[in-house]
């Protein structure tokens, strides 16, 4: 099989390109980089001249953060993905989407694959919604789903919560008892893959197999990092809210990123789980459990 993969040169889109290899495929990828192996696309502007014929085309890229220009996140995700909806309208699409696209304001528990929410609590997820709509018109698309993706290569999630232990301790959103249902990254990978394969069109939840508790994930990856007697403290969901509503104020007066978002409260501090029967049944995925085993050694590489 041959594939063509966008944002190769990040978390996910590397993680695909090298399943896929592994798997015999020919793959290639595009970057907005120069560099050897890569084909230069910054999905932002024009495709190459000649795009390659390939039997399905994986669209990783897309600009990711929690806070910025509203008009760089439009241009990246949503004229982006319309760009690789339009440069490849006769080639199956698989579209890595986002759970940030469901409604942030109330816990989430078991939700299917419902439209996309038109409210949103930041730029980021604004686009990633859109972008799921570009994604779904093209005629053979499937658009991916995943809440949390973590693992080997994140340079996010993981890194994120480490940064922020302060003097022995770890503060959080939310309670002990939320559960979430995160997203190992070989269960997107495998996702990716067989959706591929795939006939299933429209949208796909991907996560791991099971909800987990945020206390039990937060724990073991301080234990597994090195942390073992940080403590953990929970801030209540609208006490975090109204927080990073002040530090977001603050950032439209400074200039500088805040310190919290409620984006980033929305989606740690509630209940946020999924149905994943149609990845079971379509692509014919099974994931695996959520497994912070190694987690220190996602980070040591990553440093």
């Amino acid at each position: 099989m041959r594939i063509a993969v966008t944002g190769a040169t990040g978390f996910i889109g590397g993680a695909v390109a090298a399943a896929a290899e592994s798997e015999g495929w020919e793959v290639i990828r595009f970057a907005r980089h120069h560099g050897e192996g890569l084909t230069h696309w910054d999905i932002r502007g024009l495709p190459p001249a000649r795009l390659p014929h390939v039997d399905a085309v994986v669209h990783a890229a897309a600009l990711v953060a929690d806070w910025g220009d509203s008009r760089a996140f439009h241009h990246a995700n949503v004229l982006g993905t319309r760009a690789v909806v339009e440069a490849f309208a006769g080639t199956r699409l698989v579209h890595i989407s986002s759970s940030s696209v469901y409604p942030w304001w109330r816990p989430c528990v078991d939700r299917g694959e419902e439209e996309v929410s038109t409210n949103h609590l930041n730029a980021y997820a604004r686009s990633k919604a859109l972008a799921d709509v570009e994604a779904r018109s093209h005629g053979n698309a499937v658009a991916l789903r995943p809440h949390g993706v973590y693992g080997s290569g994140d340079r996010t999630l993981l890194p994120r919560l480490i940064n922020n232990i302060q003097r022995g301790r770890l503060l959080t959103v939310g309670h002990p008892g939320v559960q979430h249902q995160l997203t190992n990254i070989s269960n997107l990978v495998a996702a990716v893959l067989a959706a591929c394969r795939a006939e299933l069109r429209g949208a796909v939840n991907v996560a791991d197999a099971e909800p987990v508790l945020l206390a039990d994930v937060l724990r073991q990856v301080l234990d597994e990092t090195g942390h073992p007697q940080t403590r953990i403290r929970y801030i209540p969901w609208s006490a975090a809210m109204a927080v990073a509503g002040a530090s977001e104020a603050l950032a439209l007066c400074t200039g500088r990123a805040p310190r919290l978002t409620r984006y980033a409260v929305s989606q740690l501090g509630q209940d946020r789980t999924y149905r994943l029967d149609r990845l079971r049944e379509g692509p014919g995925v099974e994931p695996i459990s959520t497994t912070l085993a190694d987690a220190g050694k996602w980070l040591e590489r990553g440093a």
